[in-house]
């Protein structure tokens, strides 16, 4: 396990070990990208270690019971191929998982990040009142208001409830959305010791279980991006793994305002999480590659995508997962030219930042 610390592991639901190792071994496969061998290898260690399990249940019986309960599946053979393999229930779960440690992060942080003061005809109460009006939908009338209000204006000898009488919530607009989100996979993800990837794919799959579970009529689409980019299945994201890549942010841009342009959603948008300077393009069959500062022909090429998107009027905001004042100065430039957002954030904040952007978008109503 080089390069990882476990401390101060226990047990504490005693009356269903199952449930605890359960919760460790998600997060272990989402660190093994999906290796079910890797991840069992590791909680294993860990067991031994801090004596997470005991005589009445082992390391074994979890096995046993992730098969039963239809979390793994063993595909083994004899010839030797095969082994045991995360089942669809699997997927499901740890983006269930991700999108619960997203929403412990923003129960935690201070309120209020990222909010729209605009109101209208939506679905998500403020906290705000309204003499209703034609047209105000009746299942937003405040009751309690609305009858307080006839008994002053009427009394209570001579009830009735008039139209005059009636208030109604104000209502945040939940405007359909079409999200491409993309991840950076190049080397540097992984560099200097630092896991940068797995936090971007857990906050991929926490917005995918939140957009597909409660936002069915909005569209999130997930595209990787190293010396090439191309799109990937929600499945597939316990399984992204880091390449030995240079980073083509011209490739990903590219391909993301073709899905975009397919959308029919007035409100498009791209995320862009990343940790460092584009370093590549391609130039007919051949790839132009310079790591070494901000190569002047790469960024030209990718500033000019900012400004295409601006013009097709798909905002872009870079989750910059890096301080470096060399980069950061690329990404002002970026995002200047396409009148996005950038958010310079730490590891442990990039999903509380990502869920709060998306929240206010989602509020803003394009004409």
């Amino acid at each position: 396990m080089k390069g990882w610390r476990f401390s101060s592991l226990k047990i504490t639901n005693i009356h269903d070990p199952f449930e605890e190792l359960l919760k460790l071994f998600k997060e272990l496969l989402i660190h093994t990208a999906g290796d079910v061998s890797e991840a069992l290898s590791w909680l294993t260690a860990i067991d031994k270690e801090h004596k997470l399990t005991d005589d009445d249940y082992g390391i074994a019986d979890f096995i046993q019971d992730l098969i039963d309960k239809g979390y793994i599946s063993d595909t083994s053979q004899g010839n030797g191929t095969g082994g045991m393999q995360p089942t669809k229930k699997m997927e499901i779960s740890l983006r269930r998982h991700a999108l619960d440690d997203i929403f412990d992060q923003l129960k935690k942080s201070k309120p209020g990040k990222h909010n729209t003061k605009s109101t209208g005809h939506g679905d998500e109460f403020t906290s705000e009142l309204k003499p209703f009006e034609f047209g105000d939908k009746l299942d937003k009338i405040s009751i309690s208001e609305s009858l307080k209000n006839a008994q002053i204006n009427h009394g209570l000898d001579n009830f009735k409830l008039t139209q005059d009488d009636l208030e109604v919530h104000e209502t945040f607009y939940q405007s359909q959305t079409s999200t491409v989100l993309m991840i950076d996979i190049s080397h540097s993800m992984i560099l200097y010791g630092e896991d940068r990837i797995t936090p971007a794919k857990k906050v991929a799959m926490a917005l995918s279980e939140l957009i597909t579970t409660r936002y069915a009529k909005d569209s999130l689409d997930i595209i990787v991006f190293g010396n090439d980019a191309w799109q990937i299945d929600i499945k597939d994201l316990p399984y992204l793994e880091v390449g030995p890549y240079h980073t083509n942010t011209v490739a990903g841009l590219e391909l993301a305002m073709n899905i975009l342009r397919k959308r029919k959603n007035k409100n498009k948008q791209i995320m862009m999480i990343t940790d460092g300077k584009p370093t590549c393009i391609k130039k007919g069959k051949k790839y132009y590659k310079n790591a070494f500062g901000l190569d002047r022909k790469i960024l030209n090429r990718t500033l000019s995508l900012a400004v295409k998107a601006r013009k097709l009027d798909i905002p872009i905001t870079t989750f910059m997962i890096a301080r470096d004042p060399f980069l950061v100065q690329f990404v002002d430039k970026f995002t200047r030219a396409n009148n996005g957002k950038a958010f310079y954030s730490s590891l442990q904040g990039l999903g509380e930042f990502i869920f709060m952007d998306y929240k206010e978008n989602k509020r803003k109503r394009r004409q």
